[in-house]
């Protein structure tokens, strides 16, 4: 880290107190302590008080954000017959079978989100090493392995992320880019927080969302207010 790069994080550290903020403040305030050039990825972080190790504790689900995510992914299908057409009418970027599926398998990664059909899963099954690592693996759980692809790839297009909990029981997902109004943000960060909420496992006992904080690529990590957060936590359920 060169020491300018390095004055401006400590800059914008000391621009956020120590204390929570609501989430269109928070929004505002990350705004300010950008500093660098590029359009930076907003984040949102959600502790869970759940323990990730069980099975039934985990917690995964997608939403389709209002505002979107700033960028619109590359969409790959994986389908035959009819299906090929209407994922090309609806906007997928690239569509295909078996051929498709021995491009990925020899390393192709040129794609941010992909689908298949259910009949073509014997096929996409093979993909689970090359796939499964990046977060891309098709999932019904998760709307990707289904017949309505025109759907599914509209949805996705329109700003639809997949939430996930990690091994340390935070969920890490986009929620849009600096460049976004701070109300943009905000209504983005708590169309997750609903979605969270209602993938809240039945087993889950005691405190279920613990702490949200909201950071930049390269920005500070800035304290949700919990109050804001059992609200749209409420609002949802």
């Amino acid at each position: 880290m060169s020491k300018v790069g390095g004055k401006n994080i400590e800059k914008a550290r000391k621009l956020v107190e120590a204390r929570a903020y609501k989430l269109g403040e928070a929004a505002e305030l990350l705004k300010k302590t950008h500093f660098v050039k590029f359009d930076e990825t907003v984040e949102l972080a959600i502790n869970l008080g759940v323990d990730p190790k069980q099975s039934d504790q985990m917690v995964r689900g997608t939403v389709v954000l209002p505002n979107g995510l700033g960028k619109s992914k590359r969409v790959l299908v994986i389908a035959g017959g009819e299906k090929v057409r209407e994922a090309q009418e609806a906007g997928a970027d690239f569509v295909g079978g078996e051929d498709m599926v021995t491009k990925i398998a020899g390393g192709w990664t040129d794609y941010d989100a992909v689908i298949a059909t259910p009949d073509m899963m014997k096929s996409a099954g093979r993909l689970g090493k090359v796939l499964g690592p990046r977060g891309l693996m098709p999932n019904p759980k998760t709307g990707t392995v289904t017949f309505d692809v025109g759907r599914a790839v509209k949805e996705i297009k329109a700003g639809k992320v997949e939430f996930r909990l990690d091994k340390t029981g935070i969920i890490h997902s986009p929620i849009g880019k600096i460049s976004f109004g701070a109300q943009q943000l905000a209504e983005n960060a708590l169309a997750l927080l609903g979605a969270v909420s209602k993938a809240k496992p039945a087993t889950a006992k005691g405190k279920y969302i613990r702490r949200v904080t909201l950071t930049s690529t390269m920005g500070p990590g800035i304290l949700i207010d919990h109050v804001e957060v059992e609200t749209a936590a409420s609002t949802a359920a």
